[in-house]
């Protein structure tokens, strides 16, 4: 649309807009960074967007029931900090979007959830908010099928760009939205034609709305910068059944005189002649950062206008029973049942008096046989592989557009695409997820699992199939590098239990903490090595104890998961040639490394030799061998140096090493 037509036909939408767009251009040239052709196209689909569509009270960011936004492209951050600051968003004021891009700023070069009440998830790796706000439209059916609609009834409003649109992660996630029939699910593309190299063109032909169409999703095509187009579209999208993909043909960098449709307006600052030239073409006399009272009083009255909404919500909530309310608040704050901790308590009783030999995935799905019950905020669900992960138990029923009420989700073979719905379902709260793959395949979910640990969200990676231990599916599905890969990912907590009763402690652990966890499970049937029933959850220790060593302590076994029954028998074979071994289980490095100095060096002593085991690379052992007062010329790790092999898993351990007369040969030779 011509810009001097829209001026003329919604002078009170231009204002507006124009608030937004020279917002966006002035913070990108003061902080001589950023992207301001995303803010500056987009700006009438925004401005339509919140003034009569959203349901948000911005004195109140975190009501429960108000609609996200989730700025999928996220590369136009300014977009989203121009409109909390003009709604009035107390973490955004205008000070902040003056530091736009500066060291300890809310407004990050790319949106970060945590950094500033009203950034729902972080963005900025392209398609991941797409398929984050999957999760969070999953997370609202969920609740709404369990609390009820006079309590749960919000959109999720995207604005995505076309990279998010070619990363690969925004297939599984349509896919998944269309299958569901969210049809609160509302994204809008802006559809400017334009990517970092240049033209789309360049290097893509995909006709995006038939592929949204095959995917199940309702399409609508529209002129991004006409308003009251904006508006139908938003208000038929809101009527459908099905997710929506609003197509806004848009032109990036509206307005700059040479930049406007060039890659030149994407990812750099315009200059002041292009912001002037742009001032001059929205009628826009004000100087930067300057934002005329009529329309700062305008967009306030905008942040304003939810508070009824929201006030009758609480109403709402006030007359549902006090039970109820209880409950919804609980899980709301992310409150763990009080019930949970008695659950494991008594499957570790009764599994250390049993003493199964069970692998450890097929422990986790006796745990949550026991959990789900008593936590009804939990939905599980797996990659296609239910059967080997083991994530579903009788009382879940399937999540599906039928059965909303349903706790356990037909992910597909989608595993980006799961990991980063489970993102949206915990930052969008009410719910827990836990999914499940094979360990290998974190490869394939690896960019939503990083976006796990620097939101710090509870979301649970069931991950089966641990180690050379599967066997005859050979070196493609054997993880060998992958523990280090998640250990080394900053505020994963990587479990990997060695028994059933370690697997419940995994279990309490996962479904308690801030942050993401990974459960590595194993195929293999695993004896029990916890035979004397605590209540104390000693795999929150990170590490400790298993087996005392019987005479002076010469040789420290360290091993986790499937490798610490190798160690029990390497420590047995010591003790009969006379020579004292201490077995310590270590099921999370994390959690260990977290414990004051004072118990590490309880379970790691300086003085004995001491050996690792683990069917893995042994890159991060050193710390454990020869770091907390150990020796490098006294330490061992018996493990993996290259790819696995095909064969039974007995043979293939012979095979590469990883057994007990191994790791008591490297003890004897060590002393």
């Amino acid at each position: 649309m011509d810009i001097a037509a829209l001026r003329a036909a919604h002078p009170d939408h231009w204002r507006r807009a124009a608030a937004l767009r020279v917002l966006a251009m002035d913070a990108v040239e003061a902080a001589n960074s950023g992207h301001p052709g995303m803010p500056m196209g987009m700006a009438d689909v925004a401005t339509v967007l919140f003034r009569d569509h959203m349901k948000f009270d911005a004195s109140a960011p975190h009501w429960p029931d108000r609609d996200r936004f989730v700025l999928s492209a996220g590369h136009g951050s300014m977009l989203l900090y121009g409109l909390l600051h003009l709604t009035g968003h107390a973490d955004f004021p205008l000070d902040e979007l003056k530091r736009f891009r500066q060291l300890g700023a809310r407004t990050a070069g790319h949106p970060e959830f945590g950094h500033g009440a009203g950034i729902e998830t972080t963005t900025g790796p392209l398609g991941q908010g797409l398929a984050t706000a999957v999760g969070m439209a999953m997370a609202e059916r969920s609740m709404a099928a369990r609390f009820g609609k006079q309590v749960v009834d919000h959109h999720t409003y995207v604005i995505a760009g076309d990279g998010c649109l070619m990363e690969g992660v925004s297939q599984e996630a349509i896919g998944l939205a269309g299958r569901l029939s969210l049809g609160k699910l509302i994204v809008l593309w802006d559809d400017n034609g334009i990517s970092i190299d240049g033209a789309v063109s360049l290097s893509d032909v995909t006709d995006q709305p038939a592929r949204f169409r095959a995917s199940g999703w309702a399409v609508i095509e529209i002129d991004g910068h006409d308003p009251s187009a904006i508006g139908a579209a938003l208000e038929a999208a809101k009527g459908s059944a099905q997710p929506t993909l609003i197509a806004c043909k848009t032109h990036i960098g509206l307005g700059a005189p040479t930049k406007q449709d060039s890659a030149k307006a994407h990812g750099s600052p315009l200059g002041a002649a292009e912001i002037a030239g742009a001032r001059a073409a929205y009628g826009w006399s004000e100087g930067p950062f300057e934002i005329p009272a009529d329309i700062a009083a305008d967009w306030a009255g905008i942040g304003r206008k939810g508070a009824a909404a929201r006030e009758a919500w609480e109403a709402r909530l006030e007359k549902i029973s006090p039970r109820r309310r209880e409950e919804f608040e609980r899980v709301v704050s992310g409150a763990a049942p009080k019930r949970l901790a008695g659950a494991i308590r008594r499957f570790k009783k009764e599994a250390s008096e049993s003493r199964p030999s069970v692998a450890t995935r097929k422990a986790s799905e006796n745990v949550l046989a026991a959990v789900n019950p008593v936590m009804p905020e939990t939905i599980g669900g797996s990659a296609d592989l239910t059967g080997s992960n083991n994530t579903l138990t009788p009382d879940l029923g399937v999540f599906s557009a039928e059965n909303p009420a349903g706790r356990y989700v037909y992910f597909g073979i989608r595993e980006h695409g799961m990991a980063a719905a489970m993102n949206g379902m915990a930052l969008h709260g009410g719910v827990v997820p836990y999914g499940g793959t094979f360990l290998v395949f974190a490869d394939y979910a690896r960019g939503a699992m990083r976006l796990s640990a620097l939101m710090g969200q509870r979301v649970v990676y069931v991950m089966t199939h641990d180690s050379i231990g599967l066997g005859e599916d050979g070196p493609t599905h054997q993880p060998i590098e992958h523990l280090a890969m998640l250990r080394a990912t900053p505020g994963f907590c990587v479990l990997r239990p060695a028994d059933a009763v370690e697997t419940a402690e995994a279990w309490e652990i996962a479904l308690t903490r801030k942050g993401p966890s990974v459960l590595a499970l194993t195929r293999q049937n695993l004896p029990t090595l916890r035979t004397d029933h605590t209540n104390r959850n000693l795999s929150e220790q990170g590490a400790y104890i298993l087996a005392e060593a019987e005479g002076k302590r010469q040789v420290i076994l360290m091993a986790t998961g499937s490798e610490v029954e190798i160690a029990m028998a390497a420590r047995a074979a010591l003790q009969a040639e006379g020579i004292g071994a201490r077995v310590v289980s270590m099921p999370s490095w994390e959690l260990f490394a977290s414990m004051d100095e004072g118990y590490r060096r309880k379970v790691l002593p300086r003085g004995p030799v001491r050996v690792a085991i683990e069917a893995a690379v042994g890159f991060g052992w050193d710390r454990w061998l020869a770091g907390e007062r150990g020796d490098g010329r006294k330490a061992a790790f018996i493990g993996m140096e290259g790819f696995g092999a095909s064969g039974p898993a007995p043979e293939l351990y012979r095979h590469f090493g990883i057994t007990a007369e191994a790791a008591a040969a490297a003890a004897k030779a060590l002393l």
